[in-house]
């Protein structure tokens, strides 16, 4: 399996021959090119017209990151796979209203689905009032799914932003670190420090889901929950749903609760926080185990990478669009 690249010190990058290396003031650090998947990049790093023609005969998509961790964009090869054909298919079917809806409820489904699960699973293991709490969440997002179904496109996206935000506030009765529970004040440290975490998390993800559309014949720019008119690639918003509460949410609720990330992993910057390099360091090596971690998929049979199911989720969209086979999120089976 491929790696991906994670640069978070300044720099530069450079082509030499048929090989790449980053130069920073610890020296210079050769990149096995053919065992690169894509690069991240978090530090402020230059790099040259040869670098990049280089990136694009391997195929390596860069990601770039502000310092607050959050999604700045991103240099796309030339595409490989491209199909005008699946393009005129997903557009056709972004344009039709009906099928267009029945994608889009399924991949809402999907996602408050999701949600439920994380949320029953702490549920489990609260004793306290926190576990009252948590149902109240669990039940909100039940109601949730229920109104899903005489809903049209725009009213989807009002009742599941209306319920995330139950979900989110519901971190705090999952954390068990005074310093990440906001206790409903929006504007304190403690949930500053909360939404760094997520910010960090989901923009990543969304980078993620996009290296692996590039593999694909599928068109980024083409989503059927979120409409094709937002500035972020919508196909990758409607992945990312289905994937950030298990890989991502679950993942900050480990870091805070084995304080593996504390208060001390966060600076003031401006008029807010940001993660310090240690703590984006911390935050980035668990992340990527995470997408390195096997698992028993129920429908292929054998184990693969949490990564590589993300690939998959995207065959069964292009399977959905172009052959009209019925698509049914992944769901973990914890």
């Amino acid at each position: 399996m491929k790696k991906t690249l994670y640069i978070l010190q300044d720099g530069q990058l450079h082509r030499k021959d048929n090989s790449l290396y980053f130069e920073s003031e610890k020296g210079r650090k050769f990149i096995p090119v053919e065992g690169t998947n894509d690069i991240f990049i978090f530090g402020n790093v230059r790099m040259s017209k040869r670098f990049l023609d280089f990136c694009t005969q391997k195929r390596i998509p860069v990601h770039y990151f502000d310092i607050s961790g959050d999604y700045i964009g991103t240099y796309y090869p030339r595409e490989f796979y491209n199909s005008g054909h699946i393009i005129i298919k997903q557009v056709k079917f972004y344009l039709n209203k009906e099928k267009r809806l029945v994608l889009a409820k399924t991949i809402a489904n999907g996602y408050l689905e999701q949600c439920s699960k994380i949320i029953k699973y702490y549920i489990n293991r609260l004793q306290d009032t926190n576990q009252e709490k948590l149902k109240e969440t669990c039940y909100k997002l039940g109601r949730a799914k229920a109104s899903l179904d005489k809903a049209n496109i725009d009213e989807m996206m009002s009742i599941v932003e209306n319920v995330e935000k139950a979900y989110y506030n519901s971190f705090n009765f999952i954390f068990n670190n005074p310093d990440f529970i906001d206790g409903g004040n929006k504007n304190c440290i403690e949930n500053m420090r909360k939404k760094i975490l997520i910010k960090m998390g989901e923009s990543m993800g969304l980078a993620i889901v996009l290296s692996e559309i590039y593999k694909t014949h599928l068109d980024p720019r083409i989503g059927y929950f979120h409409n094709a008119d937002i500035e972020t690639f919508p196909l990758c918003l409607d992945i990312l749903y289905i994937f950030k509460p298990i890989m991502i949410h679950r993942l900050i609720f480990t870091l805070v609760n084995k304080s593996m990330v504390s208060k001390n992993d966060f600076k003031r910057y401006k008029d807010s926080i940001v993660l310090t390099m240690e703590g984006k360091a911390k935050f980035i090596t668990e992340l990527d185990k995470r997408m390195r971690t096997t698992v028993k998929h129920r429908y292929i049979g054998r184990h693969v990478s949490y990564r590589r199911i993300i690939r998959l989720e995207l065959y069964k969209i292009q399977k959905h669009i172009i052959e009209g086979k019925d698509y049914v999120p992944y769901q973990t089976l914890w």
